[in-house]
């Protein structure tokens, strides 16, 4: 029965490396994701019906040949993304998927980051109240599985949710009278303000992973393509808005919330990217800061 439990658990992180890594060839990605709490994690649903968009996508890494698209391509609007793509399904323990547990005994990745902002007793470790409390949170927020596992997708929907309508209350995005893009790679978040005001977000980001990082400092969009496809990898990038080398807002038909970051892009939910892209213009300024945390 042990060693059942044992193999059983075996596949199952097997499959958890399978749904984080990216879509191509070894050589397109060559460094692998990093060990830790986060790397071993799957998403919250059967592994017998683990679907396709729960893996990561790449994007493109050099520079684009820049054109002026047509009108008549510009016109053509691209794909819908799956409805599956925007729910929030937060990555666990595989034992949790294993179990399907009413209420997870793991302790998160973001277990102490969730406690702080739940204001309990911050000591990074899950309890049953812990649990409880987590739950609420996910089932008002429609995560699932609401299990109360202290994930990523969870502490990504707590840092938009406390950004509210003022995300740079830290004032950490320079304010400007011109539009500017600000990408906040600490709380995975983008929003485009104009003086003071807000004019768009925040939403939810995935910036670049460990040795594709999303470069920080000041930026302006050069290139905008709403049906580009990554000349790398030809893997599509709607609405996309180039703004740093290879480097651009894009939509993804995939889930945004892989533990594992992008190539070095701000990948957005499809929606989200088409919103933004009638938002921001050519040479709009860009601003980024922070970092990313990886497993």
């Amino acid at each position: 029965m042990i060693s059942g439990r044992i193999a059983s658990r075996s596949i199952a992180l097997l499959l958890a490396g399978a749904a984080v890594l990216p879509v191509g060839s070894a050589s397109a990605d060559p460094e692998p994701p990093a060990s830790g709490p986060q790397a071993e994690l799957v998403p919250g649903v059967p592994l017998s019906t683990l679907p396709l968009w729960a893996t990561d996508t790449p994007d493109q890494a050099l520079p684009p040949k820049v054109y002026k698209p047509s009108a008549e391509e510009d016109a053509v609007e691209p794909p819908e993304a799956e409805d599956e793509t925007n729910e929030l399904v937060e990555y666990v323990d595989p034992w949790d998927v294993l179990d399907e547990p009413k209420c997870s005994e793991q302790t998160g990745p973001h277990q102490r980051q969730v406690e702080q902002r739940l204001k309990r007793e911050a000591d990074g470790k899950q309890s049953v109240d812990d649990c409880r409390a987590i739950r609420a949170f996910q089932t008002k927020h429609k995560i699932k599985p609401a299990i109360g596992f202290a994930g990523p997708v969870t502490w990504a929907t707590m840092q938009l949710v406390a950004a509210g309508k003022n995300p740079n209350a830290a004032g950490k995005c320079p304010v400007r009278a011109y539009r500017i893009a600000c990408v906040d790679l600490d709380r995975q978040l983008a929003w485009v303000q104009q003086g003071k005001k807000v004019v768009y977000g925040p939403v939810h980001i995935r910036s670049g992973r460990k040795g594709y990082g999303t470069r920080t400092g000041w930026h302006r969009v050069y290139w905008r393509h709403k049906n580009h496809v990554s000349s790398l990898y030809n893997s599509p990038m709607p609405y996309s808005q180039f703004f740093s080398g290879g480097q651009a807002f894009h939509g993804v038909y995939a889930n945004l919330f892989t533990p594992v970051g992008s190539m070095g892009c701000v990948n957005m939910r499809l929606e989200e990217a088409r919103k933004l892209w009638g938002v921001l213009r050519n040479n709009d300024r860009v601003y980024v800061w922070g970092h990313r945390s990886e497993p």
